[in-house]
């Protein structure tokens, strides 16, 4: 597989496309960065991007990971001190879920955002900036989006001019950062800086097929145990032969296919014995076609994803 083939799978959208083709081929190594804000589990929808900056590392790039201390408390997630234990963590997580901690750069946002050059440049973003335009960016960030405070706003002020400051040339982000992100594309060249690429994963659906939420508990988080996983994987939302929308097959794309070349499905043989796949469309025409049962599918997602998260289980018991 290409670097553009492996930089481009599972992805929703590109801005754009061809920028990244001509950074890809002119620069020795390009950069890019995704930020995190410290605050609670890391599930599998983060761990989306974590495997998009997987794929742009061993396409070449640097990777930034921005451990978004400041604006976690900003988002009212937390005391300082406490979101930058979560922040350690959290770093520690990414590095158990395969970044390269050599070949990585974990960036504190504190240890750059209070800087004076920062803030002028939060403040010059700010004064072209429209209230309403500050409003739509941040609604995807904000805990209370009816009645925001004016820290919030400030957020994805903050969240744009750090793609600057980090000197990325890709940002990473769920397909919900786009408002952010087009602000950052729109308003840093107004002030001198060069508009990033970015790429935007899909946003999962829950286990249970609806909105993935913390209060429902429908998602895998990476410190679940083995039998917490297998528990959920067993009464995840799985129609037989309905291929849309289906969370199971979203793993399999999205977080189990990309690590393995190729994966193996076992089956009782009065059911037809085993089942390998060396990609995922092979999969989920079987699935389609009813030649592989959701129980089967199960029972092998889970089996996978409790590999997968190991390392990360161990790293808690080393804490």
């Amino acid at each position: 597989m290409d670097k553009l083939s492996i930089i481009t799978r599972n992805t929703e959208e590109i801005v754009t496309k061809e920028e990244l083709e001509a950074l890809v081929n002119s620069k020795q190594q390009p950069s890019a960065y995704t930020g995190y804000e410290p605050s609670g589990k890391i599930h599998m929808g983060h761990v989306l991007t974590v495997n998009k900056l997987l794929d742009l590392q061993q396409a070449g790039f640097k990777i930034t990971v921005l451990l978004a201390d400041i604006h976690a408390y900003l988002n009212e997630k937390g005391t300082m001190d406490e979101v930058r234990k979560i922040a350690d963590y959290n770093k520690r997580c990414f590095i158990a879920l395969g970044l390269d901690e050599k070949k990585t750069n974990f960036v504190l946002g504190s240890s750059y955002q209070l800087e004076p050059d920062y803030m002028l440049d939060v403040l010059k973003l700010a004064r072209s900036t429209t209230l309403n335009r500050a409003r739509r960016s941040m609604d995807e960030v904000s805990r209370d989006a009816e009645n925001p405070k004016v820290s919030q706003m400030i957020y994805p002020l903050m969240q744009a001019l750090d793609i600057a400051h980090l000197g990325v040339d890709v940002a990473v982000g769920g397909i919900d950062q786009r408002k952010i992100h087009m602000l950052a594309r729109e308003g840093l060249p107004e002030l001198g800086f060069a508009a990033p690429i970015c790429i935007h994963t899909p946003i999962l659906l829950g286990l249970d097929g609806k909105k993935m939420s913390s209060s429902k508990g429908n998602y895998i988080s990476v410190d679940d145990t083995p039998e917490d996983i297998r528990k959920k994987m067993k009464g995840a939302f799985c129609v037989e032969g309905e291929v849309k929308d289906n969370p199971v097959l979203a793993l399999f794309k999205y977080h189990i296919m990309p690590r393995y070349p190729q994966i193996l499905i076992k089956r009782p043989e009065k059911y037809g014995g085993n089942l390998q796949y060396e990609n995922y469309e092979a999969l989920e025409a079987d699935f389609g076609s009813k030649a592989l049962h959701p129980m089967d599918l199960k029972v092998a997602a889970a089996e996978y994803m409790n590999e997968i998260l190991e390392p990360v289980r161990k790293l808690m018991v080393e804490k």
